[in-house]
């Protein structure tokens, strides 16, 4: 199941980026076969990461969570922590 991430200027902030890339390897994934499967390159998809995930769209995060099944516990932990290191 996808869950609609709540929308903030199209774009997210405050992204947990190190639960993140663990969750992608956690997943199977490597940051470029992530990018083929949401559909960006795998250059943007670094470039976001490593700017802590600012930028990073509603739709790109939206496929993520899909891509990567994250559960709602998930989701919270990684798009909306405010603990963000």
């Amino acid at each position: 199941y996808a869950i609609l991430l709540i929308e903030r200027r199209d774009s997210m902030t405050c992204i947990n980026v190190n639960k993140l890339k663990g969750k992608i390897i956690e997943s199977g994934f490597t940051v470029t076969t992530l990018a083929e499967k949401i559909g960006i390159s795998k250059a943007t998809l670094y470039r976001k990461l490593k700017q802590s995930g600012d930028n990073l769209s509603i739709k790109e995060a939206n496929n993520i969570v899909t891509e990567l099944k994250l559960t709602e516990n998930e989701i919270m932990l990684i798009f909306f922590n405010n603990n963000v290191a």
